[in-house]
């Protein structure tokens, strides 16, 4: 998929520079049919074409966001990045509770993170390998079990802190998790070792490979922390009231760039004008300082 990607990103981007030429997907597609004859590239028709398809629209996609100004200009992917193949409803079995994918005959091995609810079916498969070197498996479903949660009274406010991860309007201070400095130091270890490692080298590979498994770990911890944490407030509350703070403008300083990493969701979900001088205003008689 990454091959397919970047040879049609540089197509596009050669085009433009040498001809002032727009290519289109479907011209990319054209591509894609005259490189599966070619003989240094004839595995590509040992993979299903609709992942490879998949890729291309992902490509256009991502240049309808750049000329749109939604997003930079697309970049080449890079093999220790990982990467992820799409498969549509057609280039995959789902039986049994288990899953085929185009072109192989064995179901994949699959270690379960939740059971897909009875009587549904995915529209969509995502097979993607994480710099880590771990593999999963995504699946798009449109599930009719889910029911809205009783409504309930209560209300609350969120801020999101510099010292604490946030705090409520009951006065509530959520700490950030613990555990990351312990991460951030076999880190920081991990990183001296990755720049001792000559460039190109397999040792540099696992290196680079032992970094990525650390931050797989506190990444995992992060979410694993802040789903609990938004489905209790959601649980317990029928509105959420959050600040619409500038996190980019904060995430610039290095100090608190780790501290404010959250997102959130609710039943009904209020922002506040970022701009509105919370900070300034006494919660008990509504007094704004000068």
């Amino acid at each position: 998929m990454r091959l397919v990607y970047n040879r049609a990103l540089d197509a596009r981007s050669t085009a433009w520079a040498t001809e002032s030429k727009s290519i289109s997907y479907l011209q990319t597609s054209a591509m894609l049919t005259a490189w599966k004859k070619q003989d240094d590239l004839e595995f590509l028709n040992e993979v299903s074409s609709v992942p490879l398809q998949q890729t291309l629209r992902h490509l256009q996609t991502a240049f309808s966001n750049f000329f749109s100004k939604r997003a930079k200009y697309p970049t080449f992917k890079k093999k220790r990045n990982g990467g992820s193949a799409e498969f549509s409803s057609s280039a995959f079995r789902w039986r049994d509770g288990q899953l085929f994918l185009a072109k192989c005959s064995e179901p994949l091995q699959i270690r379960w993170s939740r059971q897909i609810p009875e009587g549904c079916a995915p529209s969509t498969v995502t097979v993607s390998l994480s710099p880590a070197g771990r593999w999963h498996v995504s699946l798009l479903v449109e599930d009719h079990t889910i029911q809205q949660l009783p409504p309930v009274e209560s209300c609350i406010g969120v801020d999101l802190g510099l010292k604490s991860l946030l705090i409520t309007s009951e006065g509530e201070a959520i700490t950030n998790p613990r555990g990351f400095n312990q991460h951030r130091k076999r880190l920081a270890r991990a990183q001296k070792a990755l720049a001792r490692k000559q460039k190109g080298s397999r040792n540099r590979q696992r290196a680079r490979e032992r970094v990525a498994r650390i931050h797989a770990r506190i990444t995992d911890s992060r979410r694993d922390h802040l789903h609990k944490l938004t489905t209790r407030l959601v649980k317990e509350n029928q509105l959420i009231a959050v600040e619409d703070l500038c996190i980019k403008g904060m995430l610039r300083s290095k100090r608190y760039s780790r501290s404010i990493k959250a997102s959130w969701y609710g039943r009904t979900l209020v922002k506040v004008d970022r701009f509105f001088p919370s900070s300034k205003t006494c919660s008990t008689c509504g007094h704004v300082m000068e």
